[in-house]
């Protein structure tokens, strides 16, 4: 079995849990500790993934970049996203004005690797209760066929966290035996 690695980019503003999100999924911890990333975190994982014909199954290595939070005064650098298969889009669901970057994320992800595939993480989900956060995420739906999931994930109780990461690693797999 042939190991391939592709780099995923984690891309959202600071304090949405991108890092949580890294880890729970790597090391399969969570802590409310609040550490910024500065620069670039790289983290791997192996996953295996069943090929598109479920006849065989391929590893493949994710070389996961966290990348620091952008604020509206600080632009992520794009030479961090150049050849990231994908990304995942992170926003903060008790923070609104996470969700409104969003659109901004996408764009400038698409404008370094316009091929790349893309799902978004609405983090922190444990914090707000189902109804709010339905009515929340249809307010703030993006549309974008780079898009092909999205998640209400939750890095504290672990919520769909592994379900993305599955998802957008079985897509760079279909891509790579298309």
């Amino acid at each position: 079995m042939n190991l391939i690695s592709k780099k995923i980019c984690l891309v959202g503003d600071f304090g949405v849990g991108k890092t949580s999100l890294v880890r729970r999924f790597v090391e399969g911890i969570f802590s409310d500790r609040y550490l910024s990333t500065v620069g670039v975190k790289i983290s791997r994982k192996t996953v295996e993934i069943a090929t598109l014909e479920g006849t065989s199954s391929a590893n493949l290595q994710l070389l996961i970049w966290d990348i620091e939070g952008q604020t509206k005064f600080k632009a992520i650098a794009q030479s961090y996203l150049q050849g990231a298969a994908a990304a995942i889009l992170v926003a903060d669901v008790t923070r609104p004005e996470t969700l409104e970057s969003l659109s901004q994320h996408i764009q400038l992800f698409q404008a370094v690797n316009p091929k790349g595939a893309i799902a978004i993480a609405y983090n922190k989900t444990d914090l707000m209760d189902k109804e709010h956060l339905a009515f929340l995420l249809k307010e703030n739906a993006v549309s974008n066929p780079a898009i092909i999931a999205t998640y209400s994930t939750s890095a504290k109780t672990g919520l769909y966290v592994d379900d993305l990461f599955q998802v957008l690693s079985s897509n760079i797999i279909e891509g790579i035996h298309r």
